[in-house]
């Protein structure tokens, strides 16, 4: 009775590995290929979580907040990176800035009669407001805070190009009705940029989330101007 057991299980154990072989078996196409044996380095490569030995890295990704715009990262070393952005600028930010662009002192004298008129603002929209920037930032390791947290500081330059269109009223005399009209204003800018902020890339994917805070100055059409801006952004690290 013993010996039947035993044969039984053997039986039973061979059939559980014919199975298992069975599952596991090549098919044509594919038993002429060897199976890729990745080292530990080029693992950290494939899935990088800034370690010192493997600098540099890239990362691309997108901003959202003012601006709203495409970025790009270059680390080539543990404590310094670039970083360059290209968008839209939140135009609706900048309303009351942009409503006190428009000239009534000149739009308000015809340039032929030189008569003056009485304007009236209507509305105005920004028809582009396109911005690029470039940074240069100094970072170091929080991970006495958080495990994966970076802090950075640093300096760039920004570039804007709007165009704003304006609607309007004047009139000439209060017997008259005031006649409707449209002028747009092209400006081209730029000037320095101040930027802090950190940098979390404790995933599993490799990928870096960020949030910034900027200053920019106008050094060119208003001059000493300034403004905050900054946003939130994913980058995928390469």
């Amino acid at each position: 009775m013993r010996c039947q057991k035993i044969a039984a299980t053997l039986f039973f154990l061979l059939l559980a590995a014919q199975f298992c072989y069975s599952q596991v078996r090549k098919s044509p196409k594919s038993s002429g290929y060897l199976v890729p044996r990745v080292s530990h380095n080029k693992a950290r490569i494939v899935c990088p979580i800034f370690e010192e030995s493997q600098y540099p890295y890239q990362g691309i990704g997108i901003k959202v907040g003012d601006p709203f715009a495409l970025t790009y990262k270059f680390y080539p070393t543990k404590h310094w990176s670039f970083a360059m952005d290209a968008g839209k600028a939140a135009s609706g930010l900048y309303n009351d800035y942009y409503r006190g662009l428009l000239r009534t002192d000149t739009l308000s004298t015809n340039p032929k009669t030189h008569e003056k008129s009485t304007l009236t603002y209507l509305a105005h929209k920004a028809v582009t407001d396109w911005f690029l920037e470039a940074k240069f930032l100094y970072q170091w390791d929080a991970k006495s805070i958080s495990k994966g947290l970076m802090l950075y500081s640093g300096l760039g330059w920004q570039w804007r190009s709007t165009k704003l269109r304006y609607d309007y009223t004047y009139q000439q005399s209060s017997l008259v009705d005031g006649k409707f009209e449209q002028t747009t204003i092209s400006r081209f800018t730029y000037g320095p940029v101040a930027v802090v902020g950190f940098e979390y890339s404790y995933f599993s994917l490799p990928i870096s989330a960020f949030i910034e805070v900027e200053l920019f100055t106008d050094a060119l059409v208003d001059p000493g101007y300034h403004r905050f801006q900054g946003g939130v952004g994913l980058r995928y690290v390469f």
